[in-house]
C-alpha cells in the first residue's frame, strides 16, 4: 500500500479535479448541443454519487490525504498507532490511561471538543501521560458529513480551540464523526493546519460488546504501520456490564508486544520540524 502523504497545502485531489473538468464539460455540452442534456445530466449524477460513496468510505482517498497507515518515511519500523475516540469519559478514559501505562504504550485520543470542556483535568492528563489529543469535532454531529463548508470549519475550529486552551497542545489530526465527511472537507482540514486520519482497522467497539470479536478483529493480520481504532466514549458493554475497551486493550496490548511491535502516538509519524 503507497504512503499516505503528510499534507503540505491544500491541492484537490484528482478526483475532485476530474469532477471539476466534467461539470464544465457537462455545461459546454448543454450550451453547444441543448439535446445532449440527458447525457450531460447523467455524468453530472453519476459524479455525485462516487464523490459521495467516497464520503461514506471512511478509508478512501478520494477526496483527499487520508491516513490509513503511518507514513513509513517517518513512523518507526516497528510502530502501530492505537486510536481511542469519543472521550474523554470520566469513567473510562482513567481506566484506559492506568492500561497504556502498565504496558509502557502511547496512544492517539481523538477527543470530542465538548467532552475536553465537561473534563479539562482529564483532558490535561492524557497529555501529561504522554498520549496525545487529536480532534474529532466539536459535538460528534451524526450530521457532520451533510455540512456546508463554514458549518464544518466551525465544528473543527471550536474543538480546536477547546483543545489548545485546555492542555496547552495544538491537535495536529482531525478524524470524522464515524469517519464520514464530504468534499468540502479537505480545504478545511488544508486551512486548520490538519491531518486527516481514519485507521487500518476498527473494532466496532461502540455496537459489539463481545471482547473477543472485538479483539479478533482489531489483531487479524496485525502489522507495523496500522492504525487501530477503538473507544473510550460511547464504549459497548460486555455482559459483565464493563466497557468493553477495558477488557479488549490489555489483550490487544499483549497481542502488540508479542508480535514485536509498539504502539506510538499518530504525531510519531509526522515529518520533523524544520
Amino acid at each position: 500500500m503507497p504512503d499516505p502523504a503528510p499534507q503540505q497545502g491544500y491541492r484537490p485531489s484528482p478526483a475532485i479535479r476530474a469532477s471539476v473538468v466534467l461539470h464544465i464539460g457537462a455545461a459546454a455540452a448543454v450550451i453547444l448541443r441543448p439535446q445532449a442534456w440527458p447525457w450531460a445530466l447523467a455524468a453530472v449524477i453519476a459524479d455525485h454519487l462516487v464523490l459521495t460513496g467516497a464520503g461514506l468510505w471512511p478509508r478512501s482517498s478520494l477526496l483527499g490525504s487520508n491516513w490509513t497507515h503511518l507514513p513509513s518515511a517517518f513512523a518507526p519500523r516497528d510502530a502501530v498507532a492505537i486510536t481511542i475516540d469519543d472521550g474523554p469519559d470520566a469513567e473510562v478514559t482513567p481506566r484506559v490511561l492506568d492500561l497504556l501505562e502498565a504496558h509502557g504504550a502511547r496512544a492517539t485520543f481523538f477527543c470530542i471538543g465538548e467532552r475536553v470542556l465537561q473534563h479539562p483535568a482529564l483532558a490535561r492528563e492524557i497529555v501529561r501521560r504522554g498520549h496525545a489529543v487529536e480532534n474529532h469535532s466539536h459535538r460528534h454531529l451524526h450530521r457532520f458529513s451533510l455540512l456546508g463548508p463554514s458549518a464544518m470549519a466551525a465544528e473543527i475550529t471550536r474543538a480546536q480551540q477547546a483543545i489548545g486552551d485546555t492542555t496547552g497542545e495544538t491537535a495536529r489530526f482531525f478524524r470524522a464523526p464515524a469517519g464520514l465527511r464530504n468534499p468540502f472537507l479537505a480545504a478545511v482540514l488544508e486551512r486548520a493546519r490538519l491531518q486527516l486520519a481514519s485507521w487500518t482497522r476498527r473494532g466496532f467497539d461502540t455496537r459489539n460488546g463481545n471482547a473477543d470479536h472485538v479483539l479478533g478483529r482489531l489483531t487479524k493480520n496485525l502489522a507495523c504501520r496500522d492504525i487501530l481504532l477503538l473507544h473510550d466514549g460511547h464504549a459497548a458493554r460486555t455482559a459483565a456490564g464493563s466497557p468493553v475497551i477495558l477488557t479488549v486493550l490489555p489483550r490487544l496490548l499483549a497481542a502488540v508486544s508479542a508480535a514485536g511491535l509498539t504502539s506510538v502516538t499518530l504525531r510519531a509519524a509526522l515529518p520533523p520540524s524544520p
